[in-house]
């Protein structure tokens, strides 16, 4: 079982709750506080009502009894107002809460500077319960009012009750104590069920998203992968299912015995109210009113004893919020980030050494690098060289292990990540189809052109995919999705491009950063056509010219005019210099480009 969260921690995220609540709806958290309030004083009032009227029945005095019917109803009819009132307010100050929850915890996750945590599965299933928890702090304020409201209810019972019968009283109030423990104990253990069956609940999702997207479709139905798929997800359920069963049996059991020890001390107190009326000592008001006062402080400690457990449960999973709220950016950023200059003499890698962690191997070994400014560095080697890394490096999406990285002379430790990614421009081989408009899809290469039609336009131009976009049903603001139907039409779909048209625009998001000092282009024509990829690379030359720039390509055709070709093997540089020079070597990038180069040409011997 894990260890949760300690007293400290959770009364600690008790305040971050409720100061998370009263920022999001303070009117509507005063309105639900008062109409609690009323609510629970209402099942007070309405006993005493009942055993005045009860008495004046038995006495004979008919004359009040008119003026006490009219404030039964009264009462009545204000407790049902206010508990409609009470159950929108609720509501509202719930979908307030969820909102700014999410807005808060995304905005967090939005903040992470690297990328170490979103490849961990702790950190994934940290998340999940976090979003499951964004209207805790709204369900909290709603238990803890719901808590107050039954102590005033208990406090006016109670009095009532004390007067007919102290022993009783104390007997009734004990009770709750034991229940009080066992709920808390309850809920700390159906917290712990939920982190444990996170990630098979994650690959339950995960199993479902493949069954029902367009981008897994193809796959399935050729490799008749549905019943795969289909049975695995239902195992990832089952797994889950069984967890909450067990917790489930156990609760029902400990709370089938509290209900019945809560009904045995209801019972006996009937039979002596019984006797004690059959014996004079008890008017039949007092009857009405000490079984009145009895369920109703067994019913107000039940729920108080609820809203304690739940209020509990609520924190434990609430914790996984402010955890990532608090956790910080990730990276380590100086308090005062060093000003990063315009890069005028290169990149410097020193002696840098990279793994994931510690339990994974050296990726990176002691690698030594300069990138001359204006000049254009080709990474080349066979997968899981450690190209890749590299690239996650320059952009700071981690830190060296050990080493340094040099921009002009400062560390990129030094410098805030979002500082130097503004004078980034990247194509990744993986990048991102939005499913947005054609010109959103563009735009977020740099978001101050989002509206600037002229300057998106351009750069589709400069990527060749701009005929493509004035060709689509709505132009730039036909939506680019399989999922989502346009706001122009609901009734028509969305309209999805090719791989190559998709490689396209991501190449247009580069040409929005046309200025800046550094461009990362992984394999930046993949997915293009041979002829689309001599275009775009000479494009690309253009976009380079002048100005520094590092590519990662396996086609060593695309990269034989850069300055620098440098090649990696098992983490280590082990060849730089031009191409000519390399050929002249005759090593790994010579037999690589000769092997290339021969499954083109009959004339070349394609070494083995």
């Amino acid at each position: 079982m894990r260890s949760g969260p300690g007293p400290r921690v959770l009364a600690a995220c008790a305040v971050k709750g409720v100061g998370l609540v009263w920022r999001s709806a303070p009117l509507h958290v005063l309105g639900y506080l008062a109409v609690t309030l009323a609510t629970a004083v209402t099942p007070v009032v309405l006993a005493w009502l009942t055993k005045a009227v009860l008495d004046g029945v038995a006495d004979g005095r008919a004359a009040s009894l008119l003026g006490l019917a009219v404030a039964v109803a009264a009462v009545t009819t204000l407790a049902a107002g206010a508990g409609q009132a009470a159950q929108y307010l609720r509501a509202e100050v719930d979908r307030q809460v969820s909102v700014r929850a999410k807005g808060e915890l995304f905005a967090a996750v939005c903040g992470f500077t690297g990328l170490a945590r979103f490849e961990s599965p702790a950190f994934l299933n940290r998340l999940r319960m976090a979003q499951q928890s964004a209207g805790n702090p709204g369900r909290l304020v709603d238990t803890a009012l719901s808590a107050a409201g039954s102590t005033i209810t208990v406090a006016g019972f109670v009095g009532s009750l004390v007067l007919i019968s102290p022993a009783f009283t104390g007997l009734v109030l004990l009770s709750a104590v034991p229940a009080l423990l066992i709920e808390l104990r309850l809920a700390r253990q159906r917290v712990d069920m939920m982190w444990r069956i996170g990630p098979a609940e994650r690959r339950e999702m995960f199993y479902a998203h493949l069954m029902s997207t367009a981008d897994a479709a193809k796959e399935i139905r050729l490799f008749d992968l549905g019943a795969f798929l289909r049975l695995r997800m239902l195992a990832e359920a089952g797994t889950a299912i069984r967890a909450r069963r067990t917790t489930d049996r156990r609760e029902f059991r400990m709370q089938a015995a509290l209900a019945g020890a809560s009904a045995l001390v209801a019972g006996v107190g009937m039979v002596w109210a019984i006797l004690a009326a059959g014996q004079g000592r008890l008017s039949v008001g007092d009857v009405s009113m000490f079984v009145a006062a009895v369920a109703g402080v067994q019913a107000a400690l039940n729920v108080m004893v609820a809203a304690g457990t739940m209020a509990h449960e609520q924190l434990l999973t609430f914790h996984h919020h402010v955890a990532i709220v608090n956790s910080g950016p990730g990276l380590r950023t100086p308090p005062e980030p060093v000003p990063l200059p315009a890069l005028r003499r290169g990149i410097e890698l020193r002696d840098v050494w990279f793994r994931y962690s510690d339990e994974h191997p050296w990726v990176l070994r002691g690698v030594d690098l300069f990138i001359p400014y204006g000049h254009t560095v080709a990474l080349v080697g066979h997968n899981g060289a450690g190209k890749s890394t590299l690239v996650k490096l320059l952009c700071r999406f981690y830190d060296p292990t050990r080493g340094a990285i040099l921009w002009d002379g400062v560390d990129l430790r030094d410098v805030a990540p979002e500082a130097l990614r503004a004078r980034m421009g990247a194509v990744f081989q993986d990048f991102v189809a939005y499913e947005l408009t054609a010109a959103d899809n563009i735009a977020v290469g740099d978001l101050t052109a989002e509206g600037d039609r002229g300057r998106i336009e351009r750069a589709a131009r400069e990527a060749g995919i701009h005929d493509a976009v004035a060709g689509l049903p709505y132009g730039y603001d036909t939506m680019l999705s399989r999922e989502f139907a346009p706001e122009q039409d609901e009734d028509e779909d969305g309209v999805p491009l090719s791989g190559g048209q998709w490689q396209r625009l991501a190449l247009a998001r580069a040409f929005l950063r046309r200025d800046s000092d550094l461009m990362i282009l992984d394999e930046p024509s993949a997915g293009l056509d041979a002829e689309a990829e001599h275009e775009v690379h000479g494009q690309l030359a253009r976009l380079r010219s002048g100005r520094t720039s590092v590519v990662v390509s396996h086609r060593l055709g695309a990269i034989r005019d850069a300055d620098d070709i440098v090649v990696l093997r098992d983490g280590v540089v082990t060849e730089l210099g031009s191409h000519t020079e390399l050929m002249a070597v005759d090593g790994t990038y010579a037999r690589l480009f000769t092997r290339q180069a021969g499954g083109y040409r009959d004339d070349v011997e394609v070494p083995r």
